[in-house]
């Protein structure tokens, strides 16, 4: 059976103060703080990682927290949306908790035949809560406030807003396996039958220009496959179909490949293996600061230069 991709791997966002969304996505949304780390080309900076218990590839948000970062504007060429999967009807909990936390949201809407609920983050990034008419048996984080019932299970979709969606869709289809399985005005869905979860991806065609990647916006979206070899093979299609795409790189938990669709989005394509538990036992995920090796040298002084927040 040909190999395929097994829906979203992880989504990386660019973030301001890095205590508040580590505040916001920990105690407001109730994720798991799965990694704490620095960004591989800017030391200085953290990245975090948040997801389920286990870190599980389909969970997992990531965020670039650059403090003078200024803000985005949503637009085309870009991921403008994060659809999480949530258990049919915990959205009157999650509109109440939004409230209590003075989290800025919209009313309560239906889309495809399911409610959805979008708020936005504290830096703008918008996210959805979709209420999921399949059967979604992924168990979220659980924290003192959030229990299982109404715990964000793990992604559902991205939104990518284009110009043209057909450059992309291609990318989805030809290369990527998905298939078209809806359409509401300008909104198409893709979906992957290689995985249940995290399998769906919105493309919205609109005439407008402008925006642009900054504070609050998705850096790029990485999609799933098992192993290096699948890594390798997924290489060359995207050679293949006249793409330019990076050499495979170590990211210590995950091993990946970079190239800009058509349409102007960032992917990524990412491996299962090693998993976040390569540096540190499940049960202290997110408690450490882990380095990759080439800057553990400077421990002391990255340390002190990060901010503290927890």
């Amino acid at each position: 059976m040909e190999n395929r991709i097994n829906g979203i791997h992880h989504i990386t966002a660019i973030a301001g103060d890095a205590k508040r969304n580590y505040d916001f996505y920990t105690k407001v949304l109730g994720l798991r703080f799965v990694k704490k780390t620095v960004n591989f080309d800017d030391p200085e900076t953290y990245h975090f990682y948040y997801g389920d218990e286990y870190g599980t590839p389909g969970t997992i948000l990531t965020f670039f927290p650059w403090g003078n970062v200024q803000p985005g504007e949503s637009g085309p060429r870009q991921a403008t949306a994060i659809g999480y999967s949530v258990a049919a009807g915990s959205l009157e909990f999650w509109q109440n908790r939004l409230q209590e936390n003075n989290i800025k949201h919209e009313v309560i809407a239906e889309r495809f035949g399911e409610r959805y609920l979008t708020l936005l983050d504290p830096d703008g990034l918008k996210l959805e809560l979709i209420e999921n008419k399949n059967t979604d048996n992924r168990k979220g984080w659980q924290t003192n406030e959030i229990n299982a019932e109404n715990a964000l299970k793990g992604f559902y979709n991205v939104t990518i807003t284009t110009n043209k969606i057909g450059p992309t869709a291609d990318v989805l289809t030809k290369i990527f396996g998905y298939s078209q399985q809806e359409a509401d005005g300008n909104r198409y869905r893709y979906t992957t039958d290689a995985i249940e979860t995290a399998n769906a991806i919105d493309l919205v065609e609109i005439a407008e220009t402008g925006g642009h990647v900054a504070g609050g916006s998705v850096h790029h979206v990485a999609f799933r496959v098992p192993n290096e070899e699948v890594l390798m093979e997924f290489r060359a299609k995207v050679v293949a179909a006249g793409l330019n795409i990076t050499e495979k790189i170590d990211r210590n938990y995950f091993y990946s490949l970079y190239f800009r669709e058509p349409g102007g989005v960032l992917f990524e394509i990412a491996t299962d293996n090693p998993g976040f538990d390569v540096d540190e036992p499940v049960s202290e995920l997110g408690m450490n600061l882990k380095l990759p090796a080439q800057y553990e040298q400077y421990r002391t002084q990255i340390e002190k230069v990060l901010p503290k927040i927890n």
